[in-house]
């Protein structure tokens, strides 16, 4: 934390330096994705809230984005990118992050947009990695990992977390293509990144656990418990090995959605879902909180836990906005077309 003490010193010594405490709340940020402790947004929140008005710079209106969003407020998020781009026109974050959000959101075509708008070559890895996300998600997997997987090769020395980055989203379309040694050789080259991060965590957790290899993910996540989202795949893991940790992480993970609920929190409504289904056993329960989640956010694992908590449920007029968006987009999963056959 040598790093983090040096940002906070330059912040304190330069009170009135914009850029100061923007680099030091865009470090809180990293943090928080690193580790999953949203802590660190409170932090990065208080570093720049002498700001708070319309002229302020345009990185820390893209910083501010960045916190607000953290928490899945969508709206006032977008707005600050948009102010970002009004006061920069070329700000490269405030147009990625702008495109990840329409990417939760399915908004795909406004996504494209975004994407094409990014303010650099063509040819850059996270530009062609941004469009192939967009082709993966809207039935083009095979071409968007080709695609990728040539960019990647092709810029070796790209920023790590932008490899970082690509290589999760490999693995991901790999995974999807069924091609698990694939996807098991891209999370690994992850992995020897040495960068902390806890999406590449969750992401490889889910996917050792449908490879049916729940003791890797113990051994993965016994570190991870301050992580809402990790712990759930840890007592997912556990519970399937019969330890006796599981009724204690699953106790907590309770405890902290009921906190999280009263706090008026949307943070963790996806995982909420797939605790109350996988865990607890209650399908509509997970149902009616996976399509509350669903109004906002839209990625694949948020599909599926609403398709595997209606066909549950016995209720597949529940999962009719999940349909549609599968008949939509052409998403290409055989978990999810097997459960919306069998919902139909």
């Amino acid at each position: 934390m040598v790093e983090l003490r040096q940002l906070r010193a330059a912040a304190a010594t330069r009170p009135n330096d914009a850029s100061a405490a923007a680099v030091l709340a865009k470090r809180f940020f990293e943090l928080a994705n690193a580790e999953g402790d949203p802590r660190y947004i409170g932090y990065g929140e208080a570093a720049i809230a002498r700001w708070n008005g319309t002229d302020a710079p345009a990185d820390i209106h893209y910083v501010r984005g960045l916190l607000i969003q953290y928490r899945h407020d969508f709206d006032p998020a977008l707005v600050e990118f948009a102010a970002a781009l009004d006061k920069d026109p070329e700000h490269f974050g405030a147009r990625a992050w702008r495109a990840a959000i329409f990417m939760v959101r399915a908004n795909y075509p406004a996504a494209e947009a975004e994407c094409a708008a990014l303010p650099a070559d063509p040819d850059d890895l996270y530009v062609i990695g941004c469009r192939a996300y967009v082709e993966a998600t809207t039935g083009r997997t095979r071409a968007a990992y080709t695609r990728l997987s040539d960019a990647l090769r092709a810029q070796p020395d790209a920023e790590p977390q932008i490899r970082l980055w690509a290589l999760t989203r490999l693995a991901e379309m790999a995974w999807r293509l069924e091609d698990a040694p694939a996807a098991e050789r891209h999370f690994r080259q992850a992995f020897d990144l040495n960068i902390e991060d806890n999406f590449l965590l969750a992401a490889y957790s889910d996917f050792l656990l449908d490879q049916g290899r729940p003791k890797e993910v113990v051994n993965l996540l016994k570190q991870w418990e301050r992580s809402d989202t990790l712990l759930l795949r840890l007592a997912q893991a556990e519970k399937r090995l019969g330890m006796r940790e599981a009724s204690a992480h699953i106790q907590a993970l309770g405890d902290r959605f009921a906190a999280a609920a009263l706090r008026g929190e949307r943070l963790h409504m996806g995982e909420e879902a797939r605790y109350l289904l996988d865990l607890k056993g209650e399908p509509k329960k997970a149902l009616a909180v996976g399509l509350d989640n669903w109004k906002d956010q839209r990625e694949p694992r948020d599909a599926l836990v609403v398709l595997e908590a209606a066909k549950a449920a016995g209720n597949p007029q529940g999962a009719q906005p999940v349909l549609q968006w599968l008949q939509e987009t052409g998403f290409e999963s055989r978990r999810m077309r097997e459960i919306a056959s069998a919902l139909k």
